[in-house]
């Protein structure tokens, strides 16, 4: 009798477990108490696996021999509560995925700047004419590109801390970490270290084959990096020059010193911003340890077009800047695009709050905010933390509302941006929403 598999959640990860699932031979359930949409519901129908929405029927669950929970799922989730109380193993799709497949794999994770590392690693590859692809919390499911025999040399894998929980065999041949703030501390326990175990899962079952870049200056790794013997060639990067860095920025010019030395202007490299910079030492090591040429790297880091909804300039109207960081959901995400800022800058900031502390943000609200736009379905937290500063303030529920709050507020010369510190799932479907929406807000003024 064919083992069974149940995979709770049925949008990306979900589906695509249970394709691959499907593909190896399993018997395969897919359960999911909220609703599936359409095009998750053909894919199932396409692999012929069976499913549920709306519930989880106990006896169709516990079952399983094994169970592929979607990231989005809380360990404290009553079913999650007794499919473990009953001994039955919970991997994520990722894990599942990575025993099919001899792809090397490239994995970054950190609190801020994953997906603009990922995004740019993969382009370096993509146009290096490597064979790549591009999985995990960005672009499709990985079990699912290999249900459909995808046979790539190569996978940059963008991993968040709820994908690394249910991750125990899984190797990363090269595995960047880029910083630890909080975060997410709402799914962790309000345990700082508890998502910070999450973060060093990135190095377990690495071995002296592989590769581990990391930001040498973050005080949180620093610390963790105690307690962990890792096997791992270590290639630290900085921002600065300092002994023992495979990559920093000195004089104007971005610098790495090993596997052999390269280096380019710093006006030349595409992205711009204190918090860029650590991301493209870290694309550019990882690229120049798979061997990738010099000439292909230059072009690389200076035509990188930046990634969707991270401090994206979406117009200038009246004088007036627009700039969508809906990507932006937690504090230290929206301090970075403080700092960036160069204008009076009215601040678009609310959502779902995941136990945030804004004090780490409040020198630069006053350094450089004329005003405050709230978004949230319950700003009450904010009106306690930032209504004393004596900075115009206002109060919405809605995205139309909240463009024009800012439009009341704003004078040519100044920046309207939004980098919320806060989840979308309050008033929109997802931070892509968010942001869409501030795009066409803005572009139908």
């Amino acid at each position: 009798m064919s083992k069974r598999i149940v995979i709770l959640g049925a949008a990306e990860s979900g589906v695509g477990a249970a394709a691959l699932a499907k593909v190896k031979g399993f018997d395969v359930f897919v359960s999911d108490m909220g609703k599936i949409k359409d095009n998750y519901k053909e894919l199932l129908a396409q692999y012929e696996v069976a499913w549920e929405e709306g519930m989880h029927t106990e006896a169709l669950i516990m079952n399983a021999d094994e169970v592929i929970k979607s990231p989005g799922i809380p360990e404290e989730a009553p079913m999650v509560v007794k499919i473990k109380n009953a001994g039955i193993p919970i991997i994520s799709e990722i894990e599942f995925a990575g025993r099919y497949t001899d792809a090397k794999m490239i994995c970054i994770t950190g609190s801020n700047g994953k997906t603009t590392t990922t995004s740019l690693i993969y382009h370096i590859f993509k146009k290096a004419g490597y064979n790549v692809g591009l999985a995990g919390n960005i672009g499709r499911s990985l079990a699912l590109q290999i249900a459909e025999g995808k046979k790539y040399e190569y996978y940059v894998i963008e991993l968040s801390s709820f994908q690394l929980d249910n991750m125990y065999e899984f190797r990363a041949n090269i595995a960047i970490l880029l910083n630890i703030t909080p975060d997410h501390l709402d799914r962790y326990q309000n345990s700082m270290q508890n998502y910070t175990d999450s973060k060093m899962r990135i190095v377990q079952n690495q071995t002296e084959q592989d590769a581990f870049v990391f930001w040498n200056d973050d005080p949180i790794i620093k610390e963790e990096l105690k307690k962990y013997g890792i096997k791992a060639k270590m290639c630290p990067f900085s921002i600065i020059k300092k002994e023992g860095m495979i990559g920093y920025i000195a004089d104007g010019k971005y610098v790495i010193e090993q596997p052999t030395p390269f280096n380019m202007e710093q006006e030349e490299l595409s992205l711009r911003g204190k918090h860029n910079m650590y991301n493209t030492l870290a694309a550019g090591i990882t690229a120049h340890l798979s061997g990738i040429s010099d000439e292909k790297l230059r072009e690389c880091l200076s035509d990188f077009e930046g990634v969707e909804h991270r401090l994206e300039k979406v117009a200038r109207i009246g004088g007036v800047q627009y700039i969508n960081d809906s990507k932006a959901t937690n504090v230290d995400a929206c301090w970075y695009a403080l700092d960036s800022m160069t204008t009076p800058t009215i601040l678009i900031i609310g959502g779902k709050d995941k136990g945030n502390d804004y004090n780490a943000i409040k020198d630069l609200v006053k350094e450089k905010c004329a005003g405050l736009v709230y978004l949230g379905a319950d700003n009450q937290k904010l009106h306690d933390f930032f209504d004393g500063m004596g900075i115009p303030v206002a109060d919405t529920h809605s995205m139309k509302d909240c463009v024009e709050a800012c439009n009341k507020m704003a004078k040519p010369g100044y920046t309207i941006l939004l980098s919320p510190c806060c989840a979308s799932f309050d008033l929109f479907k997802n931070m892509e929403d968010r942001g869409e929406q501030f795009r066409e807000y803005v572009m139908n003024n």
